[in-house]
């Protein structure tokens, strides 16, 4: 089939509801895009449509998703269909790249210097542990959940005093408050804040308002059904009363009303527009129709707020294989070995598999199973080794070192560990460093001239700020003497800065001024370990010390292998970090990861393990000052978002489709009796593809390969 390639012309292969979406103009339209219904070329082939066919200029249109890895694909795919011109003025982002932009223009107004920190979750949920004094990570994390969860929906705190009903909530409420203070003393805002803070001011201030309508000529909205409250008058206010937008979205794939998203959105469009065009796209590019049937007959068990029927014309496919196992660990190795025998068998790829489950405990034992057959793998949504609380703790100090205006560091270096400067002191500084509009770290230097501080207190921040001094000296004098090509250039040093010229080694490798020298000298100064072991039991302080020790030999070897500096290093290790969470690597190896994880991708062939009651759906938790029918529908709306989670699953495969379940699993340290999930009957599959149990658990070897020879001629 021949496509049409002329800029800003339609492909020739689009179906007509994917035509009709992306040429529709004549007002607000909402795109019901089912799974694998090609959502993300009509976004990029409407704006190409603006662009080339409609008039609009690049810097009137925007594009808003909620990863960074969605929008550089979007970004890519854009940029191969309109001009570079065109494409250098469109605005492709995530909702929240989009509010720093805004908070930044907008900081006066929002009562913030241009500079204000960004504190991720860990900066947030200490704050909130320095404010009510506990080790209990279980209150923490509710506190933290509750207090996003009413900023998602613009409660601010004195309408939380009012609206807690609940002795958690009006804990939660007290804390807010004193939350709320801290952020704006420390001139920082919170995760939440950056979709909240720009709504408020949109929705408060005509003339910010018309400012950022008069921008936003057209806008596009992908993933509208995981919006939250906050978010979606949030698009309100960036569109107007002119109202050009196209919001797609799939209510079938709603899955994180934990964090605030509501599918209500959706149908708040109709109400909000009630001419707005709505336009489903039903056929799926993905699957086989066979999967496709079985996802429809699970998904129609929910309410419908739009009804449609995945449909497709890859092919019925193969059948759907539903296996009983004994238990976890005799369900890891059965994968293991069908995996094995699958790639073999298929003359396939080990990237072409994927393995889902719903809790990320679930990946252990099969993570031991894959290895004990050397099958290699990765795990989405790990934690990232730099995302660990000590590596965070020693790379504070790194960034403080190359930026000083960094607050967020300042904070966490000065405090970790304590330096006799409490949350008290800290709310003071911040509220004189706004004041003077300067960074925290400048805010302590001069501070001594005032009263506003016990002598104490003082007299820890003067010490804190010569120390860092010093340490910048060292860093500087490394860094400007690393960057000399030749050697006779000349230079200029910052603050006294130091140029080693041939430095003899020391016994470790390390010259006086390498960045490993200094981050070990550093960390020596600062009791690290020490502090570790005051703090932690012996086995969590060993493996926390253990990771600083991989970071500075790692820092230290990259710093000699790539003739790298400290600031060079810190930039580095931020980049690092941004890739790790795009994802972009492509390993030939198995995909294990949560079902919520898995949400936006594909795979030739899924084995979804763990398909029993109180895994999927996963055991609810009721609460403690709940009425019996608020706990009833509240049951209710969890297992509709648990069949929607199923369903999903069940759409990440294109081929094949493996389902297990186990009889029994090992809970804590005892084993439980388990039930197949309801999803599994609501399939309608044929029985007869319900294979018998299948046990691995305690074969020999030998018995193992005898296994894996039967597979192999059974596939």
């Amino acid at each position: 089939m021949r496509i049409s390639t002329t800029p800003g012309s339609l492909p020739a292969d689009l179906n007509t509801q994917q035509r009709e979406a992306i040429q529709y103009l004549d007002g607000p339209c909402l795109v019901l895009a089912g799974a694998g219904s090609g959502k993300t070329r009509v976004i990029t082939q409407k704006i190409a449509w603006l662009l080339g066919q409609c008039g609009y200029a690049g810097r009137h249109v925007m594009a808003l998703t909620f990863t960074n890895k969605a929008a550089r694909e979007m970004s890519t795919r854009v940029r191969t269909l309109v001009d570079a011109r065109q494409a250098s003025e469109l605005s492709i982002s995530t909702f929240h790249s989009l509010g720093v932009r805004l908070l930044r223009e907008e900081a006066q107004a929002a009562g913030l210097k241009r500079g204000f920190s960004i504190l991720d979750g860990n900066d947030s949920l200490a704050i909130i542990q320095s404010l009510i004094g506990t080790t209990d990570k279980a209150r923490l994390r509710l506190i933290q959940q509750t207090l996003s969860l009413w900023k998602n929906k613009l409660i601010n705190p004195d309408q939380a005093s009012a609206l807690a009903g609940t002795s958690q909530e009006l804990d939660a409420a007290r804390i807010y408050h004193s939350y709320a203070a801290t952020l704006q003393a420390y001139q920082a805002v919170d995760f939440d804040d950056l979709i909240r803070l720009p709504t408020e001011l949109l929705l408060g201030n005509p003339d910010i308002a018309r400012r950022w309508q008069t921008r936003v000529h057209y806008l596009l909205v992908d993933e509208y059904q995981d919006t939250n409250p906050c978010q979606y008058q949030f698009v309100q206010a960036l569109v107007g009363k002119r109202a050009m937008f196209t919001a797609v979205g799939d209510d079938d794939q709603a899955i994180y009303a934990w964090r605030g998203a509501t599918v209500k959105n959706l149908m708040r469009l109709t109400d909000d527009y009630p001419g707005i065009k709505v336009i489903k796209l039903e056929q799926n590019y993905r699957s086989v129709q066979r999967i496709l049937t079985a996802a429809n007959h699970v998904i129609s068990q929910n309410p419908k707020a739009f009804d449609k029927q995945l449909w497709s014309d890859l092919g019925v496919g193969e059948s759907i294989q539903v296996t009983p196992m004994a238990s976890d660990r005799a369900e890891a190795e059965s994968i293991a070995m069908r995996l094995s025998a699958a790639r073999f068998d298929r003359q396939a790829q080990w990237r072409d598999f994927a393995v889902l489950y719903r809790s990320n405990h679930q990946a252990r034992v099969l993570e031991q199973a894959l290895r004990s057959l050397r099958i290699p793998y990765v795990v989405a949504g790990g934690q990232s080794f730099f995302d660990r609380a000590e590596i965070r703790d020693v790379m504070a100090y790194l960034r403080l070192l190359v930026n000083d205006s960094d607050d967020a560091a300042f904070i966490r270096a000065l405090t970790t560990p304590p330096r006799g400067v409490g949350q008290t002191s800290l709310k003071v500084l911040g509220e004189y460093a706004s004041q003077q509009q300067c960074s925290m770290f400048e805010a302590a230097s001069s501070i001594q001239e005032t009263s506003l501080l016990a002598a104490r207190s003082q007299r820890a921040l003067v010490d804190f700020v010569v120390w860092v001094e010093q340490f910048k000296e060292r860093a500087y004098g490394y860094a400007r003497a690393s960057a000399v090509q030749p050697a006779q250039q000349a230079l200029e040093l910052p603050r006294g800065g130091i140029m080693p010229t041939d430095e003899p080694l020391g016994a470790d490798g390390m010259t006086e001024d390498s960045p490993a020298r200094i981050l070990h000298d550093l960390l020596e100064d600062i009791r690290y370990e020490d502090w570790l072991w005051d703090t932690l039991d012996a086995k969590p302080a060993s493996k926390r010390w253990q990771h600083v020790q991989e970071l500075v030999d790692w820092l230290g070897n990259k710093a000699r292998q790539e003739s790298m500096n400290l600031p060079e290093l810190a930039q580095h290790v931020a980049l690092i970090t941004m890739l790790e969470r795009q994802d972009e690597d492509d390993p030939d190896a198995v995909r294990l990861s949560t079902l919520h994880a898995s949400k936006g991708l594909e795979y030739p062939h899924v084995y979804l393990i763990g398909v029993e009651e109180g895994m999927l759906p996963h055991a609810g938790q009721g609460g403690e000052d709940s009425e019996i029918d608020q706990l009833e529908e509240l049951e209710q709306l969890r297992i509709q978002e648990e069949r929607r989670l199923m369903y999903v699953g069940i759409t990440r495969a294109q081929r094949s489709l493996h389902i297990s379940w186990c009889e029994r699993r090992r809970r804590g340290r005892e084993e439980v009796s388990c039930e197949p999930s309801r999803f599994i009957a609501e399939m309608k599959l044929d029985a007869s593809r319900v294979d018998e149990v299948d046990d691995y658990a305690g074969l020999s070897p030998r018995d193992r390969l005898d296994r894996l020879k039967g597979l192999l001629n059974k596939e």
